[in-house]
């Protein structure tokens, strides 16, 4: 982000890590009552990025080259995050019931509005899961709704944090200048693979 000038970025809509262990190496729990008992090997490779969230300069600087922001997982760590004093929040309803993954996740945002909820399925569009290529993959619907919720025609976007790809599939099919970054290869490479099959099959219609 240094190399950008002071609110260079009209909204930042970011996922970084929460600092709640969420990064692989885990199987499907067999009972909430039972924490560690897993009934199939891990999907993802634990990789160990999800130890603790960004540092207080990350957020520093994030405000900095972006007018507005919207931060997910932000309830983890919000004494990080510098004059965090908005009352906006955005939560995002996963339809867990029945589960013992977390009913919603919550993001925070510097924007003066009101809470607003969207409800999506987290699996949605990856044909319950099977598609998923990161173990903290967001749904395409939920940055579509997002977008154009908070977001306005021309709006420059910034990522810090790519992983699945999801966010750059919304803007590519809205319309928007996106600029990301993904320091993990394994991840930029399956997310680049999933972002060109969905402009491929974009042209096909």
């Amino acid at each position: 982000m240094a190399r950008y000038p002071d609110k260079y970025f009209d909204l930042a809509i970011v996922d970084p890590p929460y600092g709640i262990g969420e990064d692989g190496g885990k199987g499907v729990r067999t009972s909430p009552s039972r924490p560690n008992s897993y009934n199939r090997k891990p999907k993802y490779e634990a990789k160990g990025w999800d130890k603790e969230p960004p540092k207080k300069e990350y957020f520093v600087e994030l405000l900095r080259v972006s007018k507005y922001v919207i931060i997910w997982g932000a309830n983890h760590f919000i004494e990080r995050i510098p004059n965090a004093n908005s009352s906006c929040w955005i939560v995002w309803d996963k339809k867990n019931e029945g589960t013992d993954f977390a009913d919603c996740e919550l993001a925070w945002s510097n924007m003066k509005t009101a809470v607003r909820k969207y409800t999506v399925h987290k699996f949605k569009g990856t044909r319950g899961g099977k598609d998923c290529i990161h173990p903290t993959q967001k749904p395409v619907d939920l940055y579509k709704w997002i977008l154009t919720k908070y977001a306005k025609e021309g709006d420059k976007i910034l990522d810090t944090h790519l992983g699945s790809g999801s966010i750059a599939i919304a803007c590519h099919d809205l319309g928007f200048d996106l600029t990301a970054c993904e320091l993990d290869t394994d991840y930029f490479n399956a997310a680049m693979k999933r972002i060109n099959a969905h402009k491929k099959q974009i042209k096909l219609f």
